[in-house]
C-alpha cells in the first residue's frame, strides 16, 4: 500500500510527461523563468498546482549541480546587529540584489568554514579575524567590503580618512577649535571610554575616520563606545563632556553615535553644542543632523555585481568594474552646525 501512495506522488516526470515537454523545461518554470515563454510557464505552474507539486527538490538539485544556491556574509557583530544597525541593513538591502542567490548571514560566533555557500562576502571585518582566514582558505568566490582594506581580493567601500574630512572642515569653517571625537567601536576586544592611543585601534574603518577628523583639527580627545546603539551614544556623550568640559562641538564617527549625543545634550544643539555625523542614515536625515552620507545601499549592489561575475565563473573586470571600488561620499550640512557661543 505505502508503494502505491509513493508512486502516485507527483514529481518533476510525471508533470513532464503529462504536459508533453522535458523535465528541463519544468525545472526551469520553477528556478529559471526568463528561459520560457509566458504562457509556456503559467501552463506549467497551473499543472503542478493541480498534481500538487511543489517544485524540483532543492536538495537534489544542489546535489546534481554541486551548487547550494547560497551567499555567504560574514559579519564582525552578532546576527542582531545586521538588523539594528541602519547602515549595514541598507548595505545588506543592496546585496540581496544578486541574482539567483539567497543570503546565508554568517556572524561572529559561528564558523566559515562550516557555511554551505558558493561564494563569501566578508563585510567589515578585521584583519586578523580568524573567520576572514577561514572565508580566504575556502577558496571560493569572494568580495571583500569596508574592511580589511588591504587584501588580495575584490574590495568594494569608501575612503573613510578622506570622508570624514569634509565634517571637520565644516566644523572648524564655523569656528570651532575645542572638539572632541566619539568613536563607534575601534577595538575588536570590547573597550569603553577615553582612547589614549588611536594607532592601537584594531579596526581600520573607525581608526581612518578618527584618524582622518584629526588630520584636520589637530590631537583632539576621542572617547569610543563598542556598541552603536543611541543610548551607548548618549553615555560616551557624556563621559567626553565630562572629561572635557570646555568642548563646543561633538564629531562622531556613525550616525548613531551622533543620535546619541542628541539624545544627552539635544537642548544644547546647535547653539551651545554643535554635532556631526557619519552615514546618512534616514533617522539622521529626520533630525536634520550635519552628517557625511555614505552609499551603503550601493555599496551592497556593486558588491553583488562582483561577486554576481566571480560565481559565473568570470572576472570582476568583465562587468566593467574595477577589483577595488571606492565610492563617492557627500556631505550634508543639516542644522547642527553652529559657530561656537562667544565667551
Amino acid at each position: 500500500m505505502a508503494r502505491d501512495t509513493i508512486g502516485c506522488m507527483p514529481s518533476l516526470a510525471s508533470l513532464a510527461a503529462e504536459l508533453g515537454v522535458s523535465r528541463t523545461t519544468v525545472s526551469n518554470a520553477f528556478n529559471n523563468p526568463d528561459q520560457l515563454s509566458e504562457a509556456l510557464r503559467e501552463r506549467i505552474l497551473a499543472a503542478a498546482k493541480a498534481q500538487g507539486y511543489a517544485g524540483p527538490d532543492p536538495m537534489a538539485r544542489s546535489l546534481r549541480t554541486q551548487k547550494t544556491g547560497a551567499v555567504g556574509v560574514v559579519l564582525t557583530e552578532e546576527l542582531s546587529f545586521a538588523f539594528e544597525d541602519r547602515a549595514s541593513v541598507d548595505f545588506l538591502a543592496g546585496l540581496s540584489s544578486i541574482k539567483n542567490y539567497s543570503l546565508t548571514l554568517i556572524p561572529a560566533c559561528a564558523s566559515v568554514h562550516d557555511a554551505i555557500v558558493d561564494g563569501i562576502v566578508v563585510y567589515s571585518v578585521p584583519e586578523h579575524d580568524p573567520q576572514l582566514q577561514q572565508a580566504i582558505a575556502r577558496g571560493l568566490p569572494l568580495v571583500v567590503c569596508d574592511q580589511p582594506k588591504q587584501v588580495d581580493a575584490p574590495f568594494v567601500g569608501i575612503d573613510d580618512y578622506t570622508a570624514i574630512q569634509s565634517a571637520a572642515h565644516a566644523l572648524k569653517a564655523a569656528g570651532h577649535t575645542r572638539v572632541g571625537i566619539l568613536a563607534k567601536r575601534m577595538f575588536s576586544t570590547p573597550f569603553n571610554g577615553e582612547v589614549a592611543d588611536v594607532t592601537l585601534a584594531d579596526l581600520e574603518v573607525q581608526r581612518a575616520r578618527v584618524e582622518g577628523a584629526r588630520a584636520v583639527l589637530g590631537n583632539v580627545p576621542v572617547v569610543t563606545r563598542h556598541l552603536n546603539d543611541i543610548d551607548s551614544a548618549a553615555d560616551g556623550a557624556r563621559e567626553l563632556l565630562a572629561r572635557h568640559p570646555d568642548l563646543t562641538a561633538v564629531l562622531c564617527t556613525t550616525d548613531s553615535m551622533a543620535l546619541g549625543v542628541l539624545a544627552a545634550y539635544g537642548d544644547r544643539v546647535p547653539h551651545d553644542l554643535s554635532v556631526t555625523g557619519f552615514d546618512g542614515i534616514e533617522a539622521a536625515e529626520l533630525r536634520s543632523l550635519s552628517t557625511v552620507r555614505q552609499p551603503n545601499h550601493l555599496k551592497g549592489t556593486t558588491t553583488a555585481t562582483l561577486l554576481s561575475d566571480l560565481l559565473a565563473g568570470g572576472s570582476p573586470s568583465s562587468t566593467g568594474i574595477s577589483t577595488r571600488v571606492l565610492l563617492d561620499t557627500e556631505f550634508v550640512p543639516g542644522a547642527t552646525i553652529t559657530p561656537p557661543r562667544a565667551e
